[in-house]
């Protein structure tokens, strides 16, 4: 279906655009904790698909080329035995989709305004017959550069959905589209980037943004501040650095205790700021790192660590203390680092990561739902990690092995 073209690049020529997994500097950092990071240069053409009944977009009479960089990260497991490939939040659709304004009025119950529209209607479910071939051939074109041991090839598309349903409906679009043409690829159980997420819009004055969150942040944010929590933000080259990274890996440890899960080891942390920091100062194009602390009197009681870009702001992780919860110092933390993030000039700010429904107070992680949908952003849904076996005996292995894994942290440890 597509004529690709794959080249290795040394530098990239856009080191500022994308979404930040795909930003050099973020994949040169995690080159240092365990991962290799390449990166190439990929031109794909569509040809002319008059008359091709196949395709949901059969009516284009020229061809169609597109191009882009594509940053790929390596890692050995098994005392360096086997590689997993892993292509975080890439690529994007090929077809730009209709506004949802315009397909709203195109459903509108009345059904008249369907002889209005004089435009196809493109979603992304209209998309998933070139999508699942372009993701296969784009695995067999990159198979030629990986190393001789990968066992597989995951990737996490940039696939925005509305919500859950429409997910659905496209995964099983893909799917079917994978089994009627006979491609390699497989839907992982596993994600590596939570595919959920809510995207608080920045391009509102700070009022509006105000006025779209629940009415009880609001409250909570105006209370933490009445109740005496002062936000200190810090930088990888602040003098006290180091000291208040230790304070953010305790108050990690406190949480991982209380929530049952786990974190980075300390030197993660602080490479991470301080990378971003040594970057910047070198004029570099680097996205900036930040930590926040909220203390009241004098007392430490919860952080936040954020990296923002040209066009987004990242909630990267968070931690708070046992002690003085009811100050809600994780809000005015949050609120503190959306009003920076505008000034920076990010367009939104990514909550990054959430449980995909959980309104139901019964649900097992109804308050983190709640915490970060509540700050009124647009909620999202990605589409999930997507597999293509190299390897298929060993892949067979490491799948069942990966999802025992999974099985044991997410149920058996939390019983």
């Amino acid at each position: 279906m597509f004529n690709i073209k794959i080249s290795e690049i040394n530098e990239s020529q856009n080191p500022s655009s994308g979404t930040f997994l795909q930003n050099p500097f973020w994949c040169q950092f995690k080159a240092r904790h365990g991962w290799k990071y390449s990166r190439y240069q990929v031109s794909l053409e569509l040809p002319a698909l008059e008359n091709d009944n196949n395709c949901s977009h059969s009516d284009k009479k020229e061809n169609f080329t597109k191009t882009f960089e594509l940053a790929l990260l390596n890692r050995s497991f098994a005392k360096g035995i086997f590689n997993l490939a892993y292509i975080p939040l890439m690529p994007e659709l090929l077809f730009e989709c209709t506004p949802e304004e315009v397909i709203n009025q195109a459903l509108e119950e009345d059904g008249e305004s369907f002889s209005q529209i004089n435009q196809e209607l493109i979603t992304p479910e209209t998309q998933t017959i070139e999508f699942a071939n372009m993701l296969s051939e784009l695995s067999k074109a990159l198979k030629n550069f990986l190393p001789k041991n990968t066992i597989f090839i995951r990737w996490d598309p940039n696939v925005i959905l509305n919500s859950p349903e429409d997910r659905q409906m496209f995964n099983f679009g893909m799917k079917t589209v994978i089994y009627a043409d006979k491609l390699k690829l497989k839907k992982s159980r596993v994600d590596i980037q939570p595919p959920d997420s809510s995207l608080v819009d920045l391009t509102a004055d700070q009022e509006e943004i105000l006025n779209r969150m629940h009415q009880k942040w609001r409250y909570n944010i105006r209370l933490a501040s009445r109740k005496g929590v002062e936000i200190k933000k810090y930088t990888g080259d602040s003098p006290e650095i180091q000291e208040k990274i230790d304070k953010f890996y305790e108050l990690t440890k406190i949480t991982n205790a209380r929530d049952g899960n786990s974190s980075h080891a300390k030197a993660y942390y602080l490479d991470l700021i301080q990378s971003s920091a040594k970057e910047r100062k070198e004029n570099k194009e680097s996205p900036l790192v930040s930590l926040y602390l909220a203390q009241v009197e004098g007392e430490e009681i919860a952080a936040i660590m954020t990296l923002f870009n040209k066009t987004e702001a990242i909630y990267l992780y968070g931690a708070s203390s046992n002690e003085k919860r009811n100050l809600m110092p994780n809000h005015l933390l949050q609120w503190t680092a959306m009003q920076d993030a505008k000034e920076y000039g990010c367009k939104y700010y990514d909550m990054y990561g959430m449980p995909p429904e959980g309104k139901d107070q019964h649900h097992p992680m109804h308050g983190l739902y709640l915490f970060k949908t509540n700050f009124g952003g647009k909620n999202i849904h990605r589409t999930g990690s997507w597999d293509y076996p190299v390897k298929s005996i060993f892949y067979g292995l490491y799948i069942f092995a990966e999802n025992l894994r999974a099985f044991y942290y997410k149920v058996l440890k939390k019983i």
